[in-house]
């Protein structure tokens, strides 16, 4: 319990205060809890909320939400793309080869299983309630990795393989948000013209700090080139470009919390690849595992933040929306993992890791169905500020409940917990 409890602290403890700090504040004075949320912080700014006022100009103002959302969460999304990158890009990455099929496959049931109950059910309701609610689709598709790594490893033990293809899962999972973010969410109106700077400072960080450095120490015992570029000029070069990247995301109308994903590929890296956030990686010194410790500690203060600002909803605010995402998460992921997974491991002959049986196939999917933290992003990004986009977050809170249903389904299936 104290390994897990380290493991909840390191990654998830002040997302988890600062949504019940924000969720208590919001239903005890949601006024000032409002006002201090959309508190403008500069007006007419270079980033920020794009407005146009009456003579067609279009002005950005720079608020709290706006900088927690869009620009903290934009190093947490580089975090988890790091993941993603090191998994699918690397020859050793888990989401390569055969050992990924099962998974990847299982994954896709955990996206279109949702995104079936959720629009079934709104279209069952009529045109009026899915003409409302139906842009939040893909709110009940995420998989919170923090929690749901936390809840598997209290059901299954650490040595269990479900845990280890909970992992791939919830890494495809990402792979797949990120994608539905960028091409289903823009922030405004699409300008892809802008994705030229982005794309040209991601080439010039990896060509002139990474690539070049390393042809011109060819051929030399004495590597001056690669090793200035790595002890004095460090990562600054690629902050450099990451907010280049960041800033055309954002003129381009995609949201600006992808911007720094370009730039992952080009830091230098190690070509091995230990899985989600394994221990082993604080002992690699490459740097783009250096950089990613560097951001540990502010991504957890954004974390914190980001619950404060995301999870502040009413209680009275639960409504269609809520229902929708919450069955969403509780029926439609595990059954939608269940059956793809099935398909893959049974008529498909691709089998399930050695020691994982059927049973353990469901409860995992009904650990994968707390979406919790980029389901509040999703819902902050697919409605507009008002009641269905508080109801829905409050399905997004809601998906909690999944913990609960997933240790009544670990008894239920008689799950044998492994060390």
């Amino acid at each position: 319990m104290r390994r897990v409890w380290g493991f909840l602290a390191e990654y998830s403890a002040l997302l988890i205060l600062g949504a019940l700090i924000g969720l208590a504040w919001a239903n005890i004075d949601y006024a000032s809890y409002h006002h201090l949320i959309e508190y403008v912080i500069v007006d007419h700014a270079w980033i920020g909320h794009a407005h146009v006022d009456a003579e067609g100009h279009v002005h950005r103002t720079l608020t709290l939400h706006y900088l927690i959302n869009d620009v903290g969460m934009a190093f947490f999304f580089a975090i988890a793309g790091k993941e993603v990158w090191e998994a699918v890009a690397l020859k050793n990455g888990s989401l390569r080869g055969k050992k990924a099929l099962t998974p990847l496959i299982a994954t896709s049931g955990g996206m279109f299983g949702p995104i079936a109950v959720y629009l079934g059910l709104a279209a069952a309701m009529g045109s009026t309630t899915f003409d409302a609610v139906s842009n939040g689709w893909a709110i009940p598709t995420a998989t919170d990795i923090a929690f749901s790594y936390l809840v598997g490893r209290l059901i299954f033990g650490s040595g269990h393989p479900a845990v280890r293809f909970l992992l791939l899962l919830a890494i495809a999972d990402d792979a797949a948000g990120l994608l539905i973010l960028a091409i289903f969410y823009p922030s405004g109106e699409l300008a892809p013209e802008w994705l030229l700077l982005s794309a040209g400072a991601a080439f010039g960080a990896w060509f002139l700090f990474n690539r070049l450095p390393r042809i011109m120490d060819r051929g030399k015992r004495a590597k001056t080139a690669t090793t200035f570029c790595r002890k004095v000029l460090g990562f600054w070069p690629y902050l450099a470009g990451a907010c280049l990247s960041w800033y055309g995301f954002q003129e381009a109308g995609i949201h600006p919390a992808l911007g720094l994903l370009p730039i992952i590929p080009a830091i230098p890296h190690a070509d091995i690849d230990f899985g989600l956030f394994e221990e082993a990686e604080h002992h690699q010194t490459d740097l783009l595992n250096h950089s990613e410790h560097l951001l540990k500690s502010p991504v957890e203060v954004v974390l914190f933040f980001f619950g404060l600002a995301n999870a502040g909803v009413q209680f009275s605010s639960m409504g269609t929306a809520t229902w929708l995402v919450l069955l969403g998460l509780l029926v439609g992921k595990p059954v939608g993992i269940f059956l793809m997974g099935w398909l893959a491991a049974k008529p498909m002959g691709l089998g399930l890791p050695d020691g994982m049986r059927m049973p353990d196939l469901f409860v995992l999917g009904c650990v994968a169905a707390i979406g919790f933290t980029v389901s509040l992003f999703v819902a902050s990004v697919a409605f507009q500020t008002g009641p269905v986009q508080d109801a829905a977050k409050m399905g997004a809170l809601f998906s909690f409940f999944a913990a609960v249903m997933a240790f009544a389904a670990g008894a239920v299936c008689r799950v044998e917990k492994k060390a």
